[in-house]
C-alpha cells in the first residue's frame, strides 16, 4: 500500500503529460506546465506547453492560445485542451497562457466595455508579448514568421488588440467570437473569426463585406456551437467542427 501511495504521489506531481488518440497512427502529443515571471511587471503567468511527441519537422510554427473571462478562478489556460492537443498532433507547438489570477481584480461588469475592459485587454497583451520573447529564448528553432495566436471572447478580443501595440509579431490571428475589440482591417496579419450562434458581435467588430473582400478577413457562422461551448465544453461534434476550421486557417499560412 506505501509503494502504491509514493506511485501516485509520484504520479500526480509531474506536470508532463502524453496523451494519444484512439487512432493508433497519430503521433501523440506533450504537455507541460509552467509558471514564468514577468519581473518588470512582477507577475507570474501560468503556461501550458503541447507538443508533438515525434517532431517530424525542422522546425515547428508556434499558436499562442488565450481563454476567455473565467473571473479570476484560474485553470482556465487548461481549458481548451481539444484544441492545443489536435493542433500538436498535427505539428504545431501551441502554448495556452493563464491571463487571470486570483490576486487580480474582476473585470467590470457595467460601463462602455470598449473603456472599462481595455485595461484587462491591454494586461493580456503584455502576458502574450512577454511569452513570446521566452519562446524565442527558450525555443529559437520555432518558425516565428508563422507565429499565430487565438482567442476565445474575452480572449479574442486581447488577441485584437495585441497587433495594434505590436505590428509585425504575428502572421494571423483567429478569434472564437471576441465581441468588443474590432478585428484589425489587414492582410498582415492574416484574421480569421469563427462566429457563435448565440451572441452578436457589438457594433464595429466585424469587417463588412467589402472589407472582408479587401483585407482576406474570413468569418465563419457555427449554427450549433453557442458561444460558451467553444471551449472544452463543447461536445465532440463542435469540437471536431472548431479544429477543422483552425486547421483550415493555419493551412493557409
Amino acid at each position: 500500500m506505501l509503494f502504491l501511495l509514493l506511485f501516485w504521489f509520484s504520479y500526480a506531481c509531474n506536470s508532463k503529460v502524453t496523451g494519444r488518440s484512439n487512432r493508433p497512427s497519430d503521433p501523440g502529443f506533450t504537455r507541460d506546465t509552467a509558471s514564468w515571471y514577468d519581473a518588470s511587471r512582477n507577475r507570474m503567468i501560468p503556461v501550458a506547453i503541447y507538443k508533438p511527441a515525434v517532431q517530424r519537422a525542422a522546425s515547428l510554427k508556434p499558436v499562442i492560445i488565450n481563454h476567455g473571462y473565467g473571473s479570476n478562478k484560474g485553470g482556465d489556460y487548461l481549458q481548451y485542451s481539444y484544441l492545443a492537443e489536435a493542433l500538436a498532433m498535427h505539428g504545431y507547438y501551441v502554448l495556452s497562457i493563464q491571463h487571470e489570477l486570483p490576486s487580480d481584480s474582476l473585470m467590470p461588469a457595467t460601463g462602455i466595455p470598449q473603456v472599462v475592459r481595455k485595461p484587462f485587454w491591454e494586461r493580456g497583451v503584455e502576458n502574450i508579448r512577454y511569452a513570446i520573447g521566452q519562446l524565442n529564448k527558450k525555443e529559437p528553432l520555432l518558425d516565428f514568421t508563422k507565429l499565430t495566436l487565438i482567442g476565445h471572447s474575452n480572449g479574442g478580443d486581447m488577441t485584437a488588440l495585441f497587433p495594434q501595440k505590436y505590428p509585425g509579431l504575428i502572421a494571423a490571428m483567429i478569434t472564437l467570437d471576441n465581441r468588443r475589440m474590432a478585428l484589425p482591417r489587414t492582410r498582415n496579419p492574416r484574421v480569421f473569426t469563427l462566429r457563435s450562434s448565440d451572441q452578436p458581435a457589438d457594433e464595429g467588430v466585424l469587417p463588412g463585406t467589402a472589407e472582408q473582400q479587401q483585407y482576406g478577413i474570413r468569418i465563419i457562422k457555427l449554427r450549433n456551437t453557442i458561444h460558451n461551448d467553444m471551449d472544452d465544453s463543447g461536445n465532440s461534434h463542435q469540437r471536431k467542427e472548431i479544429i477543422a476550421y483552425v486547421l483550415e486557417f493555419l493551412g493557409t499560412l
